[in-house]
């Protein structure tokens, strides 16, 4: 063949290959994975799955003895999924895979012949209609605790209604405006488990962060925590004119409070991250380093729609008015924000669970107020069959490719029940895995487990928000719900390296809970945080420098994974010393805030040095409500401390 033919044949193929259709995500292939389970959440082995499009089968699996199944070569089109097990109904799930979806999820429920989920009756109730459209009982209404006036919610209960003592033995003293009941508290429990029920709060202690010589530790591994409820449970204290108890104060999470406005994400990122170093005002010869991140917020079409069970304990110990009244007037508000692609379900547990709304479309929004108003309180609290009860009704409505979460929303007495914590830390965590999240919002003084609900949401991938007024539970649900609701990365987690040519040592502020192992950075089996929708993350290490503090500081490396993916990915960004800080002044006043009401509560002089720092601040707007509200905290702090 000449040069010329060969010339003219390779022209050929080019134009060819030019011309050619490449294999788009449109086309695929894809994969659909997921485990199969029974009513109570048990794996299902040798169940028999077909995949079939327009009545043909395109592909077979059969799930092994952990449930799990895997349907593999699967291409964008409308799908029917059945499921077969011997003493088991049939089941078929339809779907839709679109071109965005690489990979979803579809978790499977097999119930046994002649078994349903029928809802329970809802109790009528006397009631006045809200300007939301829910209706609630007048006694109700009148006694719904108010962030304007947090002494209404001391009030809403008597010393007999609550019970209890502190660490020591006895109530904690203190009366507030119009004589309010001493909350009772039992502080630093280590042991703690599901069953035991001591009377008053209880949090889990917290083994303060030490520092470190960067020349043998220079890493520094944890997880992310958007966790936000220990800063709406230290405001209820000092708003009931007690200082908290120590354990009850986790810095990580009051400084988390605080939206920082830090850059978003690059596009195809669903995260950023932020560094700035600057003075530490507590210690003029150290130095902070401040590591922040933010998350994504997804246009709307990217959102399939919501899948949300709402479980709700109903058990004795939630009729006070800051429990279940205020959840109910917290989900009437929020029913109302739903949107046409959402769907919500409503399952309750106190003695026994059941299903008081089924899967039910936002579109029926009266049928949904209804349901959270017929809400009532009685008996005791087997949260566990609550837990899988809502588990399997969100499998029953999964949306592939959506948000699929359950909210519980309770006090966190679980003192009722036949699963013992390691089988419900389990079950929640085989339900994670499967594409459905947990959040845990608490309620309630006096009996509160903080640590038992902190303790969930950590392991169902979700986040915990304490909500002590009508306020709060709107930010969390209404105001900041895409963030509550929606995540955009699972399993976040951060790595430092210090340069111990610059730093000599280091300590990082809070996340005592959150530490993880070095080698657990890239470990993609490791849990870790999850970020929602336009959430940060904001952490403050403190640092003693050496000598030279010319050059980098710090190596901050970022690991995080699609909602629905098991691959993680990597960010790496370094930090050095200059530039403007915009955000560490406040992040620095709230951590002190936090590390002086934990460890030197009494301390006139650094609460002065506080407040003196937070009238100078030079607060952006967008946080001002917020910092008022900080510096309040503070005198109130302060002004407690004088009198004891």
């Amino acid at each position: 063949m000449s040069r010329w033919s060969s010339a003219l044949l390779v022209a050929v193929f080019a134009l060819v290959a030019a011309h050619a259709q490449p294999l788009s995500p449109a086309q695929g292939p894809f994969v659909i994975t997921g485990t199969v389970v029974d009513d109570q959440l048990q794996p299902v082995a040798g169940a028999a799955l077909t995949l079939e499009r327009a009545g043909t089968v395109v592909g077979r699996a059969v799930s092994d003895r952990d449930g799990a199944y895997r349907l593999t070569a699967v291409r964008a089109g409308e799908y029917a999924v059945r499921v077969s097990a011997a003493g088991f109904s049939d089941t078929t799930r339809r779907l839709t895979m679109r071109s965005t979806m690489a990979r979803i999820q579809l978790p499977l429920v097999l119930t046994k012949p002649g078994r349903t989920t029928a809802p329970e009756p809802m109790p009528a109730l006397a009631a006045a209609t809200t300007p939301t459209g829910a209706t609630f009982s007048r006694d109700i209404l009148a006694n719904i605790p108010s962030a304007r006036d947090p002494w209404q919610i001391i009030n809403t209960q008597s010393a007999s209604a609550i019970g209890g003592g502190s660490a020591s033995g006895t109530q904690i003293s203190g009366a507030g405006r119009g004589g309010g009941a001493p909350i009772p508290v039992m502080e630093s429990r280590g042991n703690w488990n599901l069953d035991a029920q001591p009377s008053g709060d209880t949090y889990t202690p917290i083994d303060r962060n030490r520092f470190q010589r960067t020349i043998n530790h220079p890493l520094s591994t944890f997880g992310a925590d958007v966790d936000t409820a220990s800063y709406a449970n230290v405001r209820r204290f000092l708003g009931s004119g007690q200082l908290p108890p120590s354990d009850a104060v986790r810095v990580e999470e009051l400084i988390n409070y605080f939206r920082f406005d830090y850059a978003a994400p690059k596009k195809g990122r669903p995260i950023s991250l932020t560094t700035e170093i600057g003075d530490c005002p507590w210690a003029p010869s150290h130095r902070l380093v401040l590591v922040g991140a933010r998350a994504a917020v997804p246009a709307p079409r990217e959102i399939t729609g919501r899948n949300l069970v709402l479980l709700i304990d109903v058990s004795g110990s939630m009729q006070p008015a800051d429990r279940l009244p205020l959840l109910k007037t917290a989900l009437g508000l929020f029913a109302d924000t739903l949107t046409s692609d959402d769907t919500v379900a409503i399952v309750t547990y106190a003695g026994t669970s059941g299903v008081v709304l089924p899967p039910t479309g936002a579109h029926n929004r009266e049928r949904i107020q209804q349901a959270i108003a017929g809400l009532g309180a009685g008996g005791s609290t087997n949260g566990a069959a609550g837990v899988i009860t809502a588990y399997r009704t969100a499998r029953e409505a999964f949306i592939p490719g959506g948000v699929n979460r359950v909210i519980l929303a309770t006090d966190g007495d679980f003192n009722v029940g036949l699963t013992g914590r390691r089988d419900l830390l389990r079950l929640i965590e085989r339900e994670r895995d499967s594409g459905v999240f947990l959040s845990v919002f608490g309620v309630g003084r006096g009996n509160l487990r903080d640590g038992t609900m902190e303790m969930l949401a950590d392991h169902g991938n979700g986040n915990y928000a304490y909500l002590d007024s009508l306020q709060e539970a709107r930010r969390v649900l209404i105001r900041e719900g895409q963030a509550t609701l929606e995540a955009v990365a699972k399993d976040v987690k951060f790595q430092v390296e210090f340069n111990p040519a610059v730093v000599a040592s280091w300590r990082l502020v809070g996340y005592e809970d959150r530490r993880l192992a070095a080698r657990d950075f890239n470990d993609d089996r490791k849990d870790a945080g999850e970020m929602g929708a336009g959430h940060t993350v904001t952490a403050l290490y403190e640092v003693i420098p050496a000598a030279d503090t010319a050059g980098e500081w710090l190596t901050v490396k970022a690991r995080y994974k699609a909602p629905d993916a098991d691959e993680s990915d990597l960010i790496v960004e370094t930090a050095r010393r200059g530039g403007r800080t915009r955000f560490l002044p406040l992040a620095s006043a709230v951590a002190e805030f936090g590390l002086v009401l934990r460890d030197a509560p009494r301390d006139i002089a650094r609460w002065d040095a506080l407040l003196h720092r937070l009238d100078a601040l030079d607060a952006p707007e967008t946080l001002a409500v917020e910092i008022a509200e900080l510096r309040e905290l503070a005198a109130t702090a302060r002004g407690l401390a004088r009198l004891r």
